[in-house]
């Protein structure tokens, strides 16, 4: 074994001192050559055992992506077939119950667009006047949203050819509205005075939200007396919540959808006869 390592690094050392056309190197050469052949042959009977490696390797990883995929489809047909059947059911005791829903938005409402002409200059009192009034079909209480559909607010004084609409920004606003794809609701009241930040009051800690989620209009009766907002008007977005072991409910702060300092129009949302 030791003559073997010696007999090595002498043909090392002779390697490197050799010149390029020394005898040793002529000899590499050589060997080198007549190996080719047998490196290609070697080459050719290897790959086609590397590639089905390969494809095999391949071929358990689409198996296993497949499987996964079939699980998913599985679970959203489950999901599917349960939704379906909560639907019939809730139509069925509708039918069974009479049960007359408030309008519902678009469908039962006509828009009248109306441009804006005047704004309230008090803070606390956040109004505007629009050029849309009772000859337009214009009401008190009428809900009012912006082009984009986002909640504005509500006419709260009509007259032949003009109209004043309160903002949802305004001190005396209150929005019954919940969490949009949840159950979680609550009321939409103006935040801290012109900050221009709404909150969602009373919202139960045991209720589930967060930030990033949208609030919509909640839309629902008191008795025989429905909601002054259809359902589902988008209102604004959740942008922090927090709570304390001392408060009774989280503390939910919305910023609104609707830039009020860029408005210059509006729609105002009246509700088609016969919609109730």
């Amino acid at each position: 074994m030791g003559l073997l390592v010696l007999l090595s690094f002498a043909l090392i050392t002779v390697s490197f001192r050799e010149s390029d056309g020394g005898g040793l190197h002529s000899a590499q050469a050589l060997a080198a050559s007549a190996l080719h052949p047998l490196q290609v042959a070697i080459e050719r009977v290897v790959r086609p055992f590397r590639d089905l490696y390969g494809y095999g390797s391949d071929l358990v990883h689409a198996r296993s992506e497949n499987e996964r995929l079939q699980r998913e489809v599985a679970r959203y047909r489950q999901e599917a077939i349960q939704y379906r059947s909560a639907f019939d059911e809730n139509r069925l005791l509708l039918e069974m119950t009479n049960y007359r829903a408030p309008p519902s938005y678009p469908a039962d409402y006509e828009p009248v667009r109306a441009a804006i002409t005047a704004y309230s200059p008090a803070q606390l009192q956040q109004e505007l006047v629009i050029a849309a009034g009772s000859r337009d079909g214009v009401r008190v209480d009428d809900p009012v949203v912006s082009s984009a559909g986002n909640l504005v607010g509500q006419v709260t004084r009509v007259e032949a050819r003009a109209s004043k609409v309160t903002l949802v920004t305004d001190e005396s606003s209150a929005v019954s509205a919940r969490v949009l794809r949840r159950s979680t609701t609550g009321i939409i009241v103006p935040g801290r005075a012109g900050s221009g930040v709404l909150s969602l009051d009373y919202v139960r800690k045991s209720s589930f939200v967060r930030e990033g989620d949208v609030i919509v209009t909640l839309g629902s009766r008191q008795g025989s007396e429905p909601s002054l907002y259809p359902r589902r008007i988008p209102v604004g977005r959740v942008t922090a919540v927090d709570q304390s072991d001392t408060d009774a409910f989280k503390t939910v702060l919305v910023e609104p959808l609707v830039d009020f300092g860029s408005l210059d129009g509006v729609v105002v949302l009246v509700e088609r006869r016969g919609a109730r």
